[in-house]
């Protein structure tokens, strides 16, 4: 049985080989598709019968498409021992909305040989499940498929009292139940709320480019996210986020610009 997230990242090839695919209107927020899912989506598109894992991709978003079909290009850059890369392009009327670069090889489920990184923070059970309506009814389609925790202390955005520290942690589960893989693991890598929520700065943070690292496969159970910035200004922000498999190792990681629309 095909998870909801394998559902809404299907695509569909014509005689012609062109292909498409429909935009879910559940994986969005505020009614636009999330960043991390139109990710996984271009990623999806490019595919190796000798390499199935995605390793790596790095996207540019132009446009932000609406919850309708669109169509997606791919090119084969490359096809090595190794790995595979690839060029996907999404597109909606005739407009580009995202151009990505797609590398796929082989992931492991072995520990780390050195890392820098920990699972640092609050457990999930000690975190508050994140409504699918934001603030003055703003809404949040993205948790009614995937249920999202945010640590308390990054909380306080709800009640108009922002931490102003940067940093967010959260942890993410899929609602149906299925197991975290490379390319779903792309969704939580952007999750919501942007970071300018913790730092009073609220609105909409639209994806501007985003590269994202597989590390390994991840154990079944949730993931854990940590998030932080370092600069905002000039009407955009930078966001790095690693994710931690219910095993505590660092599965992927990622890193965006956004902008900032106070």
């Amino acid at each position: 049985m095909r998870s909801e997230f394998d559902r809404a990242t299907a695509l569909t090839t014509a005689e012609d080989g062109t292909r498409t695919a429909d935009l879910d209107p559940l994986w969005t927020v505020g009614g636009r598709p999330h960043g991390g899912y139109l990710l996984a989506l271009l990623a999806r598109a490019a595919s190796s019968p000798t390499h199935p894992h995605l390793l790596a991709i790095s996207a540019s978003f132009s446009k932000s498409p609406k919850p309708a079909p669109v169509q997606v290009e791919v090119e084969e850059i490359r096809a090595g021992r190794s790995l595979s890369q690839f060029r996907t392009r999404l597109s909606q009327d005739g407009t580009s909305c995202a151009d990505a670069l797609v590398t796929l090889g082989h992931l492991e489920d072995a520990e780390p040989w050195w890392t820098s990184v920990d699972a640092e923070g609050p457990a999930e059970e000690d975190c508050l499940l994140m409504p699918a309506e934001g603030p003055g009814g703003f809404p949040i389609d993205l948790l009614k498929v995937v249920e999202q925790r945010v640590e308390p202390a990054a909380a306080g955005f709800v009640r108009g009292e922002p931490a102003r520290r940067g940093e967010i942690t959260t942890w993410h589960r899929l609602a149906d139940g299925a197991d975290w893989d490379p390319l779903s693991l792309l969704v939580p890598l952007d999750p919501v709320p942007p970071i300018s929520y913790d730092l009073g700065l609220t609105g909409w943070a639209p994806t501007i480019q985003m590269s994202a690292h597989i590390r390994r496969l991840p154990a079944p159970g949730p993931v854990r996210i940590r998030m932080v910035a370092t600069h905002v200004g000039g009407q955009r922000m930078d966001e790095t986020a690693h994710a931690f498999d219910s095993r505590g190792r660092l599965v992927a990681h990622a890193t965006q610009i956004a902008g900032v629309r106070h």
